[in-house]
This record gives C-alpha cells, structure tokens and sequence, in this order.
C-alpha cells in the first residue's frame, strides 16, 4: 500500500510541475501575442506619420515635428513602453533577464553575457549572502541526519520509483545508457 501511495504522490507531483509549467507556457505565449499586436499597431503609426510627411511634402509646406507629429510619436513612445514591459514579464516567467548590452536573453544569475561578454550588473536578488557566525551544531545536525536518512531511502527505491522521479524532474545525469536507450526505442 505504501508503493502506491508514494506513486499517486510522485503522480500528483508532476501532475503540478506540468501544469505550472503549461500555464507559464500560456502566459508567455499570450504576452508574445499582445506585443505582436503592439508592433503592429506601430506599424500603423509609422505609415501614418509618412503619409503626413508627404503630404507636406506635395503641398510644400514646412515640416514640424512638435505641431504635426507630437500625437503620433508619443502614441509609439507609449507602445514601446508597454511591448518593454510584457518582454519584462516573459522573462521573469522564464526566469531569466536581458543582457544591458546586447540585449540577448541570458539567465538572471550570469555575471557575464555569454553572447557578447559584456559584465552584468548585481540584483540584490543575485547577490550571495555571507553567513558570519556559527550555525548551532543541533540544528545543523539533526538536518545533517534526516538528509542521510532520505538518502538511504532513495538507493532502496525500485526502479518504477525512480522512472516517475525522473519524469517529475528530469536530470540528464540521473539516467543510465540502458535507460536512454530504452527511450530511443
């Protein structure tokens, strides 16, 4: 009974990472959607504010900026904002951030650009933290024994047990070649 109570918990447990998963997947998918919509409605605006131009160009008329095209250009100022913003957002889905110089999707703890090399600046959130002091030997030891006990009970699982494991989090190095070739099968 045992057996079958760890595997409906290790089903509902990658029932879960599945489903977070596939609603961040959604998410970004419709935040891409939105800033496809944006850009397009930029599009527009660009075409608008040519059409503008030319027509002052025919009529041979003077040009300016802040009298003929203040209301469009602060409508691409306003968009481009929002398109940052939900680019923002799907990085912080992915977890990950935007490199200050090239601007390439890298992950939020590098501390060098791997496309361009440029350094990263440190988030407070990325920054380690120095423990000065001792941690009580209690404390640590008792986590010490139960992390050794969890252990031992994971070389005695059967090999069901570990399939659904890695399935809930999957670790290329947690599978044999026997295993991989069971896969390609």
């Amino acid at each position: 009974m045992d057996f079958f109570d760890k595997l409906g918990k290790k089903a509902t447990e990658a029932y879960k990472v599945t489903a977070d998963k596939t609603g961040k997947i959604a998410k970004e998918t419709k935040l891409k959607f939105k800033m496809s919509e944006l850009k397009s409605k930029i599009e527009d605006v660009y075409e608008e504010i040519g059409k503008k131009v030319y027509e002052k160009h025919v009529e041979k008329e003077e040009i300016s900026i802040s009298n003929d095209l203040a209301e469009q250009c602060n409508k691409i100022d306003e968009m481009s904002k929002e398109i940052e913003n939900l680019l923002q957002e799907c990085l912080e889905l992915k977890d990950k951030k935007q490199c200050q110089k090239c601007f390439a999707e890298i992950e939020k703890n590098m501390k060098f650009c791997p496309e361009c090399g440029a350094k990263q600046e440190e988030n407070e959130e990325t920054k380690e933290v120095e423990i000065v002091g001792d941690i009580p030997e209690t404390e640590d030891s008792e986590n010490q024994e139960t992390e050794k006990a969890e252990n031992n009970e994971s070389e005695d699982k059967t090999n069901l047990e570990k399939t659904t494991e890695v399935e809930v989090n999957p670790d290329a190095q947690d599978i044999s070649e026997e295993e991989m070739n069971k896969i390609g099968e």
